[in-house]
Parts: structure tokens; sequence; C-alpha cells
């Protein structure tokens, strides 16, 4: 197995092999090799009548036996289902020596195979996804992670446990107990099981999860579950819709405002941006490259960027910035790096000043630091270099914001964790957010934050994928015992680490140092805190750094920017004291590397707990996975709840409907306001259809055997808008589960159609074997003139009731039934059948 090559080669000529030449190299078929030629343009028109004429022109002029190749199962069924479409029906092909042994003129298989070729010799042609979609960019199978969608994250039911409550658009709040399966005559079906208000039940068909979401809002034992056909539901909708309304039109006022501000319009080369980036010693992960694309692009706009960036401790926020940074300097912008720590400021000064000399060949970038770690004459001179412009970036805490400084080009601030910060602060922070770039980056923000960027006032980037071989940090929630520290301090020390003992009373920590120096006489104890002098707090964490000390007794002063890879234990004494986004912070300063890591939160009494320190403690434990800063965030805005959008009350109609229904009926209101109609409060949602094609639809326990997973699988399809969308998702299970059996295949059929029927207003769509009925909603956008002549012309179609369309059509089976909606729903929209709605090519550029 590990021959050197020589070896390797001499060994390998016993073995039998193909040898593939250019049709020029004579030398190849006189050795008795293959030779290839290449195949003509074969890419598929998008915008055609037909956009497999090339295909098939080559399939009718061709003797030869053609094999076409998908990259996965996935993709093979997606073309499959494309070719079909269009008149085209290749046999399916398990293997190439099944293709040989084949007769069949025309084929579909999988391989991962990049380019097709001809070989005249065998009478056979290869023909890959390459040449049918060459305008695709591929980036093979590797780079194909999507970055992460903040709405999908807000939207799924991956964190879903049994007892939370769900709100279900039509019926209110009630709470989920799992999924059942039933059967109501019609085969077996998965149900999702929720309990309302008077221990009423409700079964919610798995293929109607987009009438469900999560409920955000304040903590889940605390949700005002509704009674069902109380009328409670609807009431506390319209109250929220009014609400929702005045929001919608002040949102609008604001983005008219922020629209017609002028801001300072960034030019940048790729060539001296690339030159930039080869200083990031790192791969970029999906989410990282796309929150560096939306920012630059923000900034290249012309109008003033706020962006938040959301992501875990060492995710690579600080890379972002740095980019952002270069774009202003190179523009001829200063930048301001505010930091609500003394540390965290040294910290990124060092950063800053050692990713900025690799290129001060180029760009003499001049860097300075205001804080309490430099002399009075080191900030003195400082703070007048920034007047004069000398200094192009400046790093500090608050001192930045004092009056006494001014920039003479400022063009972009840079916040690190707004919400360290307090009232006034923010106000300066808000005044420059009129007139200058502003980017801000947090690990897990503040509820009201997180509510105003996933509301759209604020433009939001999430960065959830980890770097390469980071591993989750685990967490121990334990009453706090000489025994428990010795043994988490040792292990540390066994492997060679550091380790943060977090002790946040000043007055108390001497005597926790004498504690901890009988307890563990094999440690070298330093102590750090805010209220000791300049120079020794640098002396301490410096020599800390160097690991001349391998314990640091200290309080939160080290909750942000401290960046230690060889520290990788961390106990929290009284860890109940401390807010979620804080425990969630001083976690991140360990597992900065590939090491395993450990946090030890500390308690006095579990039974002396307030409910609040409970809930807490127990998210930070569940969440230990990376990327859950996000997560936790939305934790922290259920249990402290959100707050209004605009308005000072911290609690308001969101938390009667839920922080996601009321950000989809902010959503619609804002759109109805744009198109120039006014809200409906009657129905203030967007339209849900409802499909029941009397078919079992679900994904079966032999198919995909974890529960919980078949939910996050439900919901992720109820989310999809678009039929690529659901050409991805449908591309994804059969890779992971295999070829879809007929209830799966029912369960995406479903949510093609509820695409399809939602542009006609259609509410719901009945599809049994002998009828099918459509009931559409109040005002459909639909010409009633034409309703009407198809009624006169359809003896089969007529009307029943003054919103419910009914025809009379026999369907026996999946395929039939579907393609029978499918054309009706084209007839109704006035649509041709030859030319497909999603006439699109099933690539990759569109996901």
């Amino acid at each position: 197995m590990f021959l050197p090559a020589e070896e390797f080669f001499i060994a390998a000529r016993k073995f039998a092999r193909i040898d593939i030449g250019a049709p020029q190299d004579a030398g190849a078929a006189r050795d008795g090799g293959m030779v290839a030629a290449a195949l003509p343009p074969l890419a598929v028109e998008r915008r055609a009548a037909d956009p497999l004429t090339r295909l098939k022109a080559f399939l009718a002029s061709t003797s030869a036996r053609v094999l076409l190749l998908a990259e996965s199962p996935g993709r093979r069924e997606t073309m499959s289902r494309y070719l079909a479409e269009y008149g085209l029906a290749p046999a399916p092909c398990a293997s190439f020596a099944g293709f040989l042994a084949a007769s069949a003129s025309c084929m579909l298989g999988t391989a991962p195979l990049f380019n097709g070729f001809a070989l005249a010799d065998e009478n056979i042609c290869i023909v890959t996804e390459a040449e049918l979609y060459a305008g695709t960019v591929r980036a093979g199978r590797r780079a194909e992670v999507r970055p992460t969608s903040v709405e999908g994250m807000v939207r799924d039911l991956s964190e879903l446990r049994i007892g939370d409550p769900v709100v279900h658009a039509q019926h209110g709040i009630g709470r989920y107990l799992g999924l059942a399966n039933l059967d109501l005559g019609e085969g077996k079906t998965e149900f999702l099981h929720l309990e309302y208000a008077g221990r009423d039940k409700l079964y919610v068909p798995v293929a109607q999860l987009q009438l469900i979401s999560r409920y955000s809002g304040v903590a889940p034992d605390q949700a005002p579950l509704h009674k069902l056909g109380s009328g409670d539901w609807d009431r506390a909708k319209r109250k929220a819709a009014q609400q929702i309304r005045d929001t919608a039109a002040e949102l609008l006022n604001l983005y008219a405002r922020r629209a017609a501000r002028e801001g300072h319009q960034f030019e940048i080369k790729q060539h001296d941006l690339e030159a930039f980036a080869d200083g990031f010693g790192f791969e970029e992960t999906t989410d990282q490259a796309a929150a560096i694309r939306a920012v630059i692009e923000d900034m290249c706009s012309g109008k003033p960027m706020d962006r938040l960036i959301c992501g875990d401790v060492g995710f690579g926020k600080t890379e972002v910035a740095l980019r952002a940074a270069f774009v202003a300097v190179c523009g001829g912008k200063q930048v301001a790096v505010l930091t609500p720590t003394t540390l965290l400021a040294e910290q990124h000064f060092q950063t800053f000043s050692d990713r900025f000399a690799q290129i001060a060949d180029e760009w003499p970038i001049k860097i300075a630091q205001l804080s309490r770690f430099r002399t009075a004459k080191e900030q003195t001179r400082n703070v007048k270099a920034l007047a004069d412009g000398s200094v192009d970036i400046a790093i500090g805490t608050h001192k930045l914001l004092q009056r006494d400084i001014h920039f003479q080009r400022l063009g972009l601030v840079i916040i690190d964790e707004e919400h360290r910060f307090g009232v006034r602060q923010k106000e300066a922070l808000k005044a420059l957010r009129a007139e200058v770039d502003v980017l801000t980056l947090t690990a897990t923000p503040i509820p009201r934050t997180l509510a105003m960027s996933l509301e759209g006032l604020r433009d939001f980037s999430v960065i959830a994928t980890a770097p390469q071989k980071r591993l989750a940090i685990k967490t121990f929630v334990s009453r706090a015992s000489r025994g428990v520290i010795r043994e988490a301090v040792l292990r540390e020390l066994k492997r060679g680490g550091q380790i943060y003992f977090l002790h946040n009373e000043v007055q108390t920590i001497e005597n926790m140092h004498v504690k901890l120096a009988q307890l563990l006489p094999e440690a070298r104890i330093v102590v750090a805190h805010g209220q000791m002098r300049e120079r020794e707090l640098e002396r301490a964490m410096r020599e800390f750094h160097q690991q001349r000390y391998n314990l640091l007794l200290c309080t939160t002063i080290i909750e942000t920017g401290i960046d230690i890879p060889t520290a990788n234990t961390m106990l929290v004494n009284r860890a109940d004291k401390f807010g979620l986004a804080q425990l969630h912070q001083l976690r991140g300063r360990v597992g900065r590397s590939h090491h395993q890591a450990y946090a030890y939160l500390l308690i006095h009494a579990e039974e002396a707990l307030s409910a609040q320190a409970k809930k807490r403690l127990e998210a930070i434990q569940l969440m230990d996975e990376l990327g859950s800063g996000f997560f936790l965030a939305m934790h922290d805005l259920e249990i402290r709840g959100a707050g209004e959008v605009l308005g000072e009350s911290q609690s308001g109609e969101m938390q009667e409907i839920g922080f996601n229904l009321y950000a989809d009926m902010l959503n619609h209101a804002v759109r109805s306001l744009k198109a120039g109609q006014e809200p409906d409060l009657s129905s203030p949602l967007a339209i849900t259809t409802e499909i029941n094609l009397h078919l079992p639809a679900l994904l079966p326990s032999n198919y995909c055997s974890d529960v919980h997973e078949r939910l996050t699988l439900y919901k992720r399809l109820a989310n999809c808008e678009t039929p690529d969308e659901l050409d991805a998702m449908q591309e994804e299970l059969i890779d992971r589960f295999g070829r879809a059996p007929e209830p799966a295949q029912t369960l995406i059929e479903s949510h093609r159609l509820r695409v399809s029927a939602r542009e006609l207003g259609v509410a719901r769509i009945d599809a049994s074997g002998d009828a099918i009925q459509l009931q559409f909603i109040d005002q459909p956008p639909i010409d009633g003139a034409r309703i009407i002549q198809l009624l006169q012309r359809q003896r089969h179609w007529k009307l029943s009731g003054p919103s419910k369309l009914r025809v009379q059509t026999p369907s026996e089976g999946l395929a039939p039934r579907v393609q029978t909606v499918k054309e009706l729903l084209k007839t109704l929209s006035g649509a041709t059948p030859s030319v497909p709605a999603h006439a699109t090519a099933p690539d990759r550029s569109t996901r």
C-alpha cells in the first residue's frame, strides 16, 4: 500500500490497462490503446422552447451508443426528470459493464467523470454534466457546500424537543408531542402531534409543515397556549397585524431615509484584494467567504453600510474585519476599530500589525492604539496623528468615542461586541452610522440586536461553518468541589496545556489564589483582573501567553479577544451568576486549536438556582456543538423576550404570536405596502397552500430511521420556495439515503405542487382518484372571465361554491395524479404545456 512510485508502476504492469489518447496521437492506436475524440457542442439552451435541441440532434445523427453521466444518484434523478419533461427517456444504467452489455441506444448512469468523449473504435460516446451544463462553474463536490441560510436557521425545527411550544399559522400556539403514524384509510402517514389548551389534540400532516414554526418570544414553559376553535388565536393575529402595519410603515420610512443617504463608494482591484488575502494562513470557510463578499459589496455600493456579522468565537470574524479595513484604507479612508476591553484592543492591535506588516512594502499603513496600555505621551501623539490623517487605522476602547478625538477622513467603524458598550457610547455610534460604513462583529447578539437584524433593519451575515479540525467544547455543569477542580486541572497539566480559572470577585480573588495554591501545588498560578495596574496586567497576560504560568486565575477580563491555543480547560466559579451570551463568550476562550477542550461550569447548590439560571445553564450545556452561538442568541431571545422592533417595550404583540410568525407577517405587510396595497388585516399572512394527494406522503422509517432527522428534513422541505431548492433537497435525500420510495416521492411532489399553486392563489388542492378540487383565496390573481370561458368549454369542470373549482377526472397512482394537477394549474395560469413553468436546467449555479 505504501510502495515507492517506481516499485508501484513495476507491480502495476501485470494488470490490464486502457490507454486513451487524442485523435492525433497515432501511437496510442498502434500500442493497442483507444483514440478519443471530442464531442460536439451539446450544452442545454435554457431560454429555448426545447432546451435539449442540441442533444436530441446529436442522438439522431450518431450511430454510436450514448451513456449520459451524472455526478451522483441525486443528480441522476434530477437529470432523468428534466430529460423526461422534454421527451427524452434514457434507460437506467447501474455500471459501465452494464452499459456495454446492454443494447439501448441511450442510457443514464452515475460516475465521477469530469469530461466526456467519443470512442470511434468502440462506437460509444460518454456525455457528462460538463457537456450538458457547460456554462456552469464546477468546483467539485467538496466546494459545493452552500453558505448558511439565516432564515433557514431561524425557521428550521432542528432544535425542537418534546414539550416545546410551536405555532400553527391557522390554530395558534400548542405543544409539540412528537411524530405519530396514523392510517386514515389511505395508507400510513406521519403527523406532527400537537397539544393545545384544555388537552385538545391536533395532528398536522408532515407535508404541511410550512404552517408550523418554532415559538420564540418567552420561555417555553410560559408560552400562551390557545384553545382550539375559541377565536383567541384569530384575535391575537388581528391585534398583532394592526401593530405590524404601523411597524411596516415605519420600516419603509427608515428604508427610504437610508436609501436617500449618500455614503462613500469604495473601489478595490481584485488583484490587490487577493494579494492581501494571501496573508490569511487558513482556508476560508463557506460562510466566511460569503460574509467577506457581502461586506465588500456593501462598501462598494455607495450606500452607508450597517452590517452585523454573527459568528462563533474563533470562526473567523476578525478576518472579515481585516479585509474590510484593507478596502477602506486602499480607498483613502481612516478606520476605527472599537473594542469593549483593553485586552481585546491589545490583541487586535497585534493581529492588525502582524497582518498589515506582510504588505508594508506595497501599502505602508500606519496603525495606532488608544487604550490604557499606552502611556499618556503615546496617546497624545496618536490623537494628534488621527486628526492630521497620518494614522490609517486606530484601535481602541471607548476612548475613540470621546469628544476630543477627531478623524480627518473616517470611512469605516468596526465594532467588536457592541452589546458590551453602554447607552452613551451607543448613542455616539448611532450618530456615526449616518455618515460612515459600520461593521459590527458579535458571537451572541443581544435579543434586540438579533431581532432588528432578522427584521431587515440591519444587514446580517452569519458564520456558522467551523474551521477545519476544530472540535466542539465539552461542557459540564457540576457542583464545585476540591475533587472536581483538582481532576480537571491535572488532566490539562498532564497533556502540557494551560487552564483558565474564572473567579469574578476582585475582593476575594487573592483568597481563591491561596486555596488553589494549596490544592494544586503542581500548578504555576498567576492572577489577572481589571483593577490591577496597567503594566502588571500586561505582564501577567504576556507571561501566561508565553507559558511561564499554566493556570490563570482571572475575572471576566478575559471574556473577549484572548486567543491562546494552548489553553484548553476552563473552570467558571459560580457560573449561575453569568448571562447566556457571557457564558458562551467565556467558553470560547478555550478550544481554539485542534485539541479537545473542556469547560466546567461550577455551581454551589442546584436547589438554590433561580429558574432562569437553570435554563441558561441547560441551554449552554445542550448547545455545545460548533457554531451554536446563533442558536444560543435565539434561546436568549426566548428567555428574555425580543421586545418591540422599533419601540421601547420589551414584549408587545410579538410575545402573543411568536417571533417567527411576527417576522413572516411583518415581511408580508412590508411587501404589500411596497406594492402600494393596504395590508389585509383579516389575512395577514402570505398564502400557505395545503396539498392532499390521498396517498401516503412521508419519509418511511426504514428509509430515514432517526425521528429527529426526519422532522428536520420535513421542515426543510416545507421551507423550500422554488423548484430549484426542491431539486437540491431531492438530490440530498437520494445521495444520503438512496433512491426515494413512493411515499417520499409523494411528499416531494406535494411540495412541488405547493410552490406552483401558490402563485395562482390556490389555498388547497384535494386530488383523489376520481376528482381534483381546488380552493382559492379571496380575490385570487386569476382572470375571472377566463375561468368562465374554461367552464363553458370543459364539461367536467364545475364550480362548487364561490371559491372552489371541481374537475372530474380519473387518475390512479402518483405519477398520473400529479401530472393531471400540473396540467390543470398550467391551464389556469394560461401557460402553454410545451414550455414548463421551471424550464431551467437543473444546474448547480441556481443553488
